[in-house]
C-alpha cells in the first residue's frame, strides 16, 4: 500500500478498527477515511455507495460489525444477523463498484463448527453444525466469506477474509452482560478489588481451553496481509471449486497458536489487577466448547506471528478499562 493511499477503515472506532488505524498512523499512512455510526450508517445502501462513490477509497478494511457476548447474542438474534449481513453487503457490493484494490473483511473464530477438529483449519468451513448461541452471528460471517469468494470468482476482486480467534485490549466493551470473557473478567475481579470482596465467583468448572489474541497484533496481521506481495497476498484468494473441486475459501485465520484454561485465565486477571482474595468456580454454571483454538500455520508461513504475551496484553487492557471508569 502507498503511504498516499486512500485507506477506508470501515469501524474505526472498535476493538480492532481503532488498533488498525493506530497502527496506519504510526507506519505513516495519513490518508484515512475514517466515519462514525452518525456519520454514515452503513446498514443503509444508498449512503454506502454515496460514501464509495464520492470517496473512492483504494483498500478497505472491513472491521465494522454488530458484535457482542452469549447474553447479546441470544437476546438479539435478529440484530446479530440482520445488521450484519447489511453492513458486509453494503460494504463488499459498494468495494467492487467502485474498484477498490483489495478489501479485508473480518469475521469470527464462532464461524467454524462447534466441534470442529482441534486446532480449527481453514478448510474446517461448513463442516458441521455451529454453536447455537451465536449462530446468527456466524451465519451472517460465513456469508461475508462465501461474497468475497463469489466476487473473487465472478469480477476478479482481490477480496479476503481473516478470522480472527478471541480478541482483547484496549477499546474493549467492558458491559457487565454484553461483553465477553476477557472484559468481563476484569470488570469482575476489579469490582471484588474495590469492594473489598472475599470471593469472584467464575462460570463453570474453568477448564475450557480458550485463546486469545491482543488487538494491536491483530491490527498488525491486518496491515501485513494488505501489504503482502501481489504473488503471495493471491495466493490466498481461494479458487474455483468448479474448477479446481478443491474447497478453497479466501480465508485466513489470526491466533496466537496456542491457549489457555479459563482457571488460567482467571489466576492472570486476578494477578494483574491485584485481586487477592479467593476464585471459586460455579460448576452449575455450563461449560460451553472444550476447546477452541486456531491452526494459524498459513498464516506463520507467510511470515507472521503474534508478539504480545497474554499477561502482558491484560495489563495494558486494565489500564485501559480503569482510564474509562475515570473519564
Amino acid at each position: 500500500m502507498d503511504k498516499n493511499a486512500k485507506i477506508y477503515v470501515a469501524g474505526h472506532r472498535g476493538l480492532v478498527g481503532s488498533a488498525i488505524v493506530r497502527n496506519l498512523q504510526t507506519a505513516g499512512y495519513t490518508n484515512l477515511l475514517l466515519r462514525t455510526h452518525a456519520e454514515l450508517d452503513l446498514t443503509n445502501q444508498v449512503a454506502t455507495a454515496a460514501f464509495f462513490d464520492a470517496e473512492k477509497p483504494d483498500y478497505v478494511f472491513l472491521a465494522a460489525a454488530k458484535v457482542g457476548g452469549i447474553v447479546a447474542n441470544n437476546t438479539y438474534p435478529a440484530e446479530f444477523i440482520r445488521d450484519n449481513l447489511l453492513i458486509q453487503s453494503n460494504i463488499i457490493h459498494a468495494a467492487y463498484v467502485n474498484q477498490v484494490k483489495r478489501l479485508l473483511f473480518l469475521g469470527s473464530s464462532c464461524i467454524y463448527p462447534k466441534l470442529a477438529p482441534q486446532p480449527m483449519r481453514e478448510e474446517h468451513l461448513l463442516t458441521g453444525p455451529l454453536e447455537p448461541t451465536n449462530r446468527p452471528y456466524a451465519l451472517a460471517k460465513i456469508a461475508g466469506v462465501e461474497m468475497c469468494w463469489s466476487y473473487n470468482r465472478q469480477y476478479g476482486t482481490k477480496y479476503l477474509a481473516a478470522m480472527p480467534t478471541n480478541l482483547y485490549g484496549p477499546g474493549d466493551n467492558y458491559h457487565p452482560e454484553n461483553s465477553h470473557v476477557i472484559p468481563a473478567l476484569i470488570r469482575k475481579f476489579h469490582e471484588a478489588k474495590i469492594s473489598g470482596a472475599s470471593t469472584v465467583t467464575v462460570w463453570g468448572t474453568g477448564t475450557p481451553k480458550r485463546e486469545f489474541l491482543y488487538n494491536a497484533d491483530m491490527a498488525d496481521a491486518c496491515v501485513y496481509l494488505m501489504k503482502l506481495p501481489d504473488e503471495k497476498y493471491e495466493s490466498l484468494l481461494g479458487s474455483d471449486e468448479s474448477k479446481t473441486g478443491k474447497f478453497q475459501p479466501p480465508l485466513i485465520n489470526i491466533g496466537v497458536g496456542y491457549d489457555v484454561t479459563i482457571n488460567e485465565l482467571a489466576h492472570t486477571v486476578s494477578r494483574v489487577t491485584q485481586y487477592t482474595g479467593e476464585i471459586v468456580f460455579d460448576t452449575s454454571k455450563p461449560d460451553g466448547t472444550p476447546r477452541k483454538l486456531m491452526d494459524v500455520t498459513r498464516l506463520s508461513d507467510m511470515g507472521w506471528k503474534a508478539t504480545t504475551e497474554l499477561e502482558a496484553g491484560l495489563a495494558v487492557a486494565y489500564l485501559d478499562f480503569v482510564g474509562q471508569l475515570k473519564a
